[in-house]
């Protein structure tokens, strides 16, 4: 899964209990690597325990990777994206139409048929051709050569690949929190490689706290250094930035992660990170990774088109200093 992180900074750090209207929650915390990244989950689940719930996790683990990885040769994106089956579960399906509901935002800036683009350029556990030759690859990039019947994928041209990693991660922390609730979680956080959804307080009794990283070029910290905090008592957050998945090509060009499907190339401009709260992550990861393909310029153009969303930019300023960028609705979650 695309490495799109921001690190979260949590009041629970450990199973703990909190006094709240008389009655003692206890907390459950659970740690571990989730979809090759970090994993967090704080939640007040009812009659299990903490090994119950990791085990639940993990089986969440094995499904949406046996469904949605690239990275897994015999996942059924892989299998897919091989012409060894056209059939797709809810997962591939879901992420299809979200794909497309988001696409039609973008100008064309996010498109989920740009596997061959990230491989070509080193980002989808390939090594990067030297010299990649984009317009014949653009021939078999674009959502108008593949759709749904009914559960079936069809492709215009057999070549065509699809790649989640903009969405799955996102999509999957929404899996997860379903999954807290059915343990009768009312106050939770969870949190897979700094994408997260949470409901309700902490354990003292107010919002989740998440911190934004400060996006210098190869920030590889544990939150160690962050340019902002954000309170959430409900819903999703994700940050999508190139300071973290880049590299240097032998002209000491820059070449990062986030790929503009129409032009085939890196998309490099002065906005260094989007942060994006949504109702729910797969929405806030998509929307995420379209601002920052679009760019400083079109990503504010874009916000003034979508009255209510709730974004947060960090660009580059003059010499080494940041300028930002706050959404009318996302100005009372910023914490001072």
């Amino acid at each position: 899964m695309r490495n799109k992180r921001v690190r979260s900074v949590f009041a629970v750090v450990a199973a703990m209990a909190f006094a709240a209207c008389g009655n003692r929650v206890e907390y459950t915390t659970v740690d571990g690597v989730m979809l090759g990244t970090t994993l967090h989950v704080v939640a007040d689940v009812r009659n299990t325990t903490s090994q119950e719930l990791y085990a639940a996790v993990m089986e969440l683990d094995r499904e949406a990777k046996a469904s949605m990885s690239i990275f897994d040769e015999g996942s059924l994106l892989s299998r897919l994206n091989r012409n060894e089956t056209d059939t797709v579960d809810r997962h591939i399906a879901f992420n299809l139409r979200l794909a497309d509901s988001i696409g039609s935002l973008s100008d064309g800036r996010y498109d989920v048929t740009v596997k061959p683009l990230v491989e070509a350029w080193g980002f989808a556990g390939k090594e990067a051709l030297p010299d990649p030759n984009i317009d014949s690859i653009l021939a078999f990039v674009g959502r108008d050569k593949v759709h749904l019947e009914g559960n079936r994928l069809v492709k215009s041209d057999p070549r065509v690949q699809l790649d989640f990693n903009s969405v799955a991660k996102g999509y999957t922390v929404d899996l997860l929190a379903a999954l807290v609730e059915s343990f009768g979680a009312e106050n939770y956080i969870v949190d897979i490689g700094g994408e997260v959804r949470c409901r309700g307080v902490n354990r003292q009794g107010n919002p989740w706290r998440i911190g934004v990283e400060t996006p210098f070029d190869g920030n590889m910290t544990d939150g160690d250094y962050l340019q902002r905090r954000i309170a959430l008592t409900e819903g999703a957050l994700a940050t999508s930035g190139n300071y973290r998945r880049y590299y240097l090509d032998a002209a000491g060009n820059k070449v990062a992660h986030t790929i503009d499907p129409r032009t085939g190339r890196s998309v490099l401009s002065r906005l260094l990170s989007v942060t994006v709260v949504a109702p729910t992550c797969a929405e806030a990861d998509a929307l995420g990774t379209m601002f920052l393909a679009m760019g400083a310029d079109d990503a504010r153009a874009a916000v003034d088109r979508m009255p209510g969303v709730k974004v947060y930019f960090i660009l580059s300023g003059e010499g080494d200093t940041y300028e930002e960028y706050v959404s009318p609705a996302m100005r009372p979650l910023i914490m001072e």
